[in-house]
């Protein structure tokens, strides 16, 4: 009997295949983010030939999506709080839909831009709905693992869109490709969005929002079947979670609870770490990978082949950040992230420093590129999105979560639009020792500032945090 029970005990790290399912669905919100991410790269090849587009024009269409996103986390952040975590996911489905309609048969240039802002109001709510609504049901010994999904659904569908964009691409001609090619890339993108919307029927509202609106019972309901834990344990914690929403409640407006002690400190690392997320130069690599490749001496067919190897790294060293952040903690893996992925950008510097490049250094630069993915993807790339979605109270966690998202998405707004400035005017080399920089940065801000929260449960979290 002992050993069954140990088993089931909450200190396991198994967890029941309700929560799985649960927490695949929500997080396939991330391969709409993931997709949309990654389209960019394969129709910004031909999308300028239709509409005749300047590179400045073209560059505003492909930062319509994070500029889109800073508005929708917003709205999501406010909405969450108030009407639920669910009913905004079932929204930004629908959102990300009409955006990959509209872009596929936009007929001008205006109706591609607003169908592009579409869909980043989508994504923007996504990006901050998912996290926080995984962080939410997840039990706290699996809580880093189970929000890790949302990165693997991202890693996911850039995947999937750099395979679709590589097949649409090689497999017809230029001029194909210049007139429909580039639509077809956007058109696939409305399948994961109505595969997201229809399967949001089957997984429950998040059990602490439900505690902030008084429904105790049907959360701890949904906290059952979530976990092995006891209808005692249960119970304990969902008093815990009306203690907190209570305290928080009788402290006034949403930007007294906000500054705080404690939260302060908390918004300050959340937003800190959101813009150090971009200052890696993932995104900026991830939308033109294909110029990068091409200029370090691949054909147009070979880029569109070796970004497909890139997004198939980015899902396997996801998995490998799943099964760590627990384990490891989130210290550890965000700070010695940063310093890799400063020695992987120092050495692109080097490479591409040299006066006269050689087969040998195209090898190493691709391989180079690939091994910074591969420490982003296991550190920072799921570890930014664990920490927003847990480090803020119940009462504001949407809204809070939304302020350090907005931040995240400025960051890769900018990053967006700077990158091929920097590679134009200061060159490749400049460009690659500043994200350098900033990701040395990055570490030492961690070993500084951040205190541990793997293992802890969110109440748990909030009361270290005013100490």
């Amino acid at each position: 009997m002992k050993k069954n029970v140990v088993v089931k005990s909450s200190n396991s790290h198994d967890f029941p295949r309700y929560l799985t399912i649960t927490v695949f669905i929500a997080a396939l919100g991330g391969l709409l983010f993931g997709y949309d991410q990654g389209v960019m790269s394969g129709a910004v090849t031909f999308i300028g030939h239709t509409f005749a587009m300047s590179s400045g024009l073209l560059g505003f269409i492909s930062g319509c999506i994070p500029l889109g996103a800073m508005v929708g986390c917003l709205i999501a952040g406010y909405l969450a709080d108030r009407i639920g975590r669910k009913i905004m996911m079932f929204v930004s489905a629908i959102l990300f839909a009409l955006s990959g309609v509209g872009c596929a048969f936009a007929g001008n240039v205006a109706i591609l831009i607003i169908s592009r802002l579409i869909g980043g109001l989508g994504i923007g709510m996504v990006s901050t709905l998912v996290p926080l609504y995984i962080a939410e049901i997840s039990p706290k010994q699996v809580r880093g693992k189970m929000v890790g999904s949302y990165q693997l659904a991202v890693a996911s569908g850039i995947f999937v869109v750099y395979v679709i964009n590589a097949l649409i691409a090689n497999t017809h001609t230029i001029a194909w490709n210049q007139d429909i090619g580039w639509r077809m890339m956007f058109l696939a993108g409305i399948v994961p969005g109505i595969l997201f919307f229809v399967l949001l029927f089957f997984i429950p509202e998040s059990p602490r929002f439900l505690v902030s609106k008084n429904q105790d019972e049907q959360a701890k309901r949904i906290m059952g079947k979530v976990s092995y834990n006891s209808e005692q344990t249960i119970s304990t914690e969902v008093n815990e979670i009306k203690k907190t929403i209570h305290s928080e409640t009788s402290n006034g407006t949403f930007l007294k609870e906000l500054f705080k002690k404690g939260t302060r400190m908390a918004l300050f690392i959340a937003v800190m770490c959101s813009v150090f997320q971009q200052l890696t130069g993932v995104s900026a690599v991830a939308y033109y990978a294909p110029v990068i490749f091409k200029n370090a001496g691949a054909g147009t067919n070979a880029a569109m082949i070796e970004t497909v190897a890139i997004g198939l790294v980015k899902v396997l060293f996801v998995l490998f950040f799943m099964g760590m952040i627990d384990r490891l903690g989130r210290k550890r893996l965000l700070k010695w992230g940063g310093y890799g992925m400063a020695a992987c950008m120092l050495l692109l510097a080097f490479c591409f420093d040299q006066t006269s490049m050689s087969k040998i250094f195209d090898v190493f630069i691709i391989a180079l590129i690939i091994i910074h993915t591969s420490i982003f993807e296991m550190s920072w790339g799921g570890g930014a999105w664990v920490l927003i979605s847990e480090m803020f109270p119940n009462k504001i966690r949407g809204r809070a979560s939304s302020i350090a998202s907005f931040a995240l998405w400025a960051a890769t707004y900018a990053v967006t639009q700077l990158f091929p400035v920097m590679l134009d005017k200061l060159g490749s080399v400049w460009t690659f020792v500043i994200f350098g920089i900033f990701c040395i940065a990055m570490g030492m801000f961690i070993q500084l500032f951040f205190s541990e929260t793997a293992g802890k449960s969110l109440e748990q979290i909030q009361e270290d945090s005013k100490k």
